[in-house]
């Protein structure tokens, strides 16, 4: 008669394998990464307050040369909001691929503590909301090499104020920034960026007029850093970020064209899941 065996559910070896930790399943420089942003999530102000835990706010990030790329705001917490960028992906701007995760070098905070508990529908808080959110992109602007970020949406037209104390944290570690700030690392990743977004593009036809405009700064920051590295190469010195104009392909970026008085929005650029 012939003998029959089972398998053995713990592998041939007969030893099984303790089940990984969700935390320990991605790859270094992911963990690296998410380390540092619950660092940053962590941190605390000189009053002891957590400070992306402040309800309203306003958020900047940077790429590895420093670059301003992105700025939001939100009024249902900044780790929430921050969350959904870095680490769940689940926002509009990274889920169309206008903002690029593996670009994120640093991130900047502006919380706004005195609207503590005021509901999300505060007229006064938002109009507030609003000013900071449109501030901190003017600073963004006026820092940008290019003169332009990658915001699908600008923020609404406000009056601009002085921003409050803003805290900044690195989210690479300095092994990281040599390794993935390598001029042809980020040629390469900024190159399938702008691929991926054109494909959305093509593939849902009807987008907004800001991701078209985002797809032109993208190909300006790919152009640059092209350049920069044929200037390296070459031996001689780097070209000038005004060789290209940003306002000349895509015309202002201080207000949207199809509502230049910014009286047709909400109130409200953030994005939704």
């Amino acid at each position: 008669m012939a003998s029959t065996s089972k398998a053995s559910a713990r592998g041939a070896g007969g030893a099984g394998r303790k089940k990984p930790k969700l935390k320990d399943l991605p790859a270094p420089l992911v963990q690296e990464f998410r380390q540092l942003f619950d660092e940053a999530k962590k941190a605390t102000d000189s009053q002891g307050r957590k400070i992306a835990s402040a309800k309203w706010g306003a958020y900047a990030f940077f790429d590895y040369d420093g670059e301003p790329i992105y700025v939001g705001q939100t009024n249902e917490q900044l780790s929430t909001r921050l969350n959904r960028h870095l680490t769940n992906q689940r926002t509009d701007a990274v889920a169309m691929r206008i903002l690029d995760v593996f670009e994120v070098a640093e991130v900047e905070m502006w919380p706004l503590w005195e609207y503590e508990g005021v509901a999300s529908s505060n007229a006064e808080a938002k109009k507030h909301l609003n000013a900071l959110e449109y501030s901190a992109y003017l600073r963004a602007i006026k820092d940008s090499k290019f003169g332009a970020i990658l915001n699908e949406k600008i923020p609404p037209l406000s009056e601009p104020i002085d921003l409050p104390e803003s805290f900044r944290f690195p989210l690479i570690s300095d092994a990281t920034r040599q390794e993935r700030g390598h001029p042809d690392v980020r040629i390469a990743r900024r190159a399938e960026t702008i691929s991926r977004l054109a494909a959305v593009a093509h593939e849902r036809g009807e987008v907004s007029e800001g991701l078209r405009r985002v797809l032109v700064i993208q190909a300006v920051r790919l152009a640059y850093i092209s350049a920069v590295r044929l200037a390296e190469t070459e031996g001689r010195q780097e070209p000038d970020p005004d060789a290209i104009s940003v306002e000349g392909l895509v015309g202002s970026v201080l207000y949207e064209r199809s509502d230049p008085d910014g009286e047709n929005s909400d109130g409200d650029t953030s994005e939704v899941d």
